[in-house]
């Protein structure tokens, strides 16, 4: 079934203009699905095209169910990655243990998918890009909810007035901040720094992971499929974050920062810190959740990342992304900004805070940030090789996607 063949004419209320900040994940699916309530939708995008790289994400549990309605889930099976092997190494170099991903990461064989980001945008923008208008090298800079709808200005100097917008743009989202102000004050740090680039697969790795551990430090490769090229990821453990600091926020900062705590480090990590210092995609960012009281303001909502980021410690932004556009459109069919706001965040809410509420502060599994805490992790991996492979955790099904009909 097609994304056309579900979208059947349940329009019985007058077309409401609305925009969408944020052309990633979250912003073309809340697209499709207001589209098909009848909503005259734009999705605008800071970037020039369409995001077409990424890290490899997650789409699990309940998610499955919303890609499904949307009639995405054959081509995403056939864009599943199939990760094969996750091998574990000390400090040394050696191996602690090699086993199947989804025995330590909480997705269930043969039915969870892990794509490359950026399969999962060219999905969702084929779904919807000709009932849809995309603004790309584009975003908001102001909001006014002073009139009858909401006044926007554009960077680039365009003006127009919708009847609702909503936040799509992620973690550091533009949106939210001139809804409800500054980051800081919904931003929880986990105690992690991270650092992710691409690098030539030099190492003959195919459709596998291998991550290096000493005390609060990682370094990993992930290969996926035979590609020619790598995914390197550094994260080291932090007490207070970095991001205090001005500098943190400057390139070269940033790659002096990330070299100097692994300066003595062993393995291939001196090779990845070279190849970091020449990277032209590296990304380098704190592990935190966004927890927010309320998602809404007048005629403005948050979705995904920017309303409840989870962090990649529980592997389940994408999901959440998903399924909170599927529940924020279709708690607006038939009904008003206020209504509609208000059903969103009471049929959304405690799936969100059961699935960020898998990690703490400095507790991620996969990396310990103590001598004592690594050693039970590998102990713990090493009986995982004799043990039956670990089922996909309950909070990523805990919700049942309800079948949203418009209000007459």
């Amino acid at each position: 079934m097609t994304p056309t063949d579900r979208s059947t004419d349940i329009r019985t209320t007058p077309r409401r203009r609305v925009l969408i900040s944020g052309g990633g994940i979250a912003g073309p699916a809340l697209a499709y699905w207001l589209n098909r309530y009848g909503y005259a939708v734009t999705v605008v995008e800071k970037a020039g095209t369409l995001r077409s790289g990424g890290y490899p994400v997650d789409v699990r549990g309940t998610a499955l169910e919303v890609v499904r309605r949307m009639g995405l889930l054959p081509r995403l099976r056939e864009a599943h990655v199939d990760s094969r092997r996750f091998t574990f190494l000390d400090g040394d170099g050696a191996e602690v243990a090699s086993i199947p991903p989804h025995a330590v990461d909480g997705s269930a064989a043969g039915r969870d998918l892990e794509v490359r980001r950026g399969d999962l945008t060219a999905a969702l923008h084929a779904a919807v890009r000709d009932d849809v208008e995309f603004l790309f090298d584009d975003w908001v800079e102001t909001l006014d909810q002073s009139g009858d709808g909401v006044d926007v200005t554009f960077h680039g100097g365009a003006r127009r007035t919708f009847d609702m917008v909503f936040g799509a743009d992620g973690l550091h989202s533009r949106t939210r901040e001139l809804l409800f102000g500054p980051e800081e004050q919904f931003h929880r740090y986990l105690g992690y720094c991270f650092a992710v680039f691409t690098l030539r697969n030099t190492f003959g790795l195919s459709h596998e992971i291998m991550m290096w551990n000493t005390p609060g430090r990682a370094a990993a490769l992930y290969a996926v499929a035979d590609d020619d090229t790598v995914h390197a990821f550094l994260n080291f453990a932090r007490p207070e974050p970095p991001t205090a600091d001005d500098a943190f926020r400057d390139p070269r900062a940033q790659r002096d920062l990330v070299a100097a705590v692994f300066a003595d480090a062993g393995w291939e990590v001196p090779g990845l810190i070279a190849a970091m210092r020449d990277a032209d995609d590296l990304f380098v960012d704190v592990v935190g959740q966004i927890r927010m009281p309320r998602w809404s303001s007048g005629r403005v909502a948050l979705v995904g990342d920017a309303a409840y980021a989870p962090s990649f410690l529980t592997g389940q932004g994408t999901s959440l992304a998903l399924v909170g556009a599927y529940m924020l459109a279709g708690s607006l069919a038939g009904r008003d900004a206020a209504e509609g706001f208000a059903a969103y965040e009471h049929g959304t809410r405690a799936f969100v805070t059961l699935n960020q509420d898998q990690v703490g502060v400095g507790d991620a599994p996969l990396f310990p940030a103590t001598a004592r805490a690594l050693e039970r992790r590998n102990d713990m991996l090493r009986k995982l090789r004799t043990l039956p492979a670990a089922q996909a955790r309950p909070v990523h099904s805990a919700l049942t996607l309800p079948e949203f009909t418009p209000v007459p």
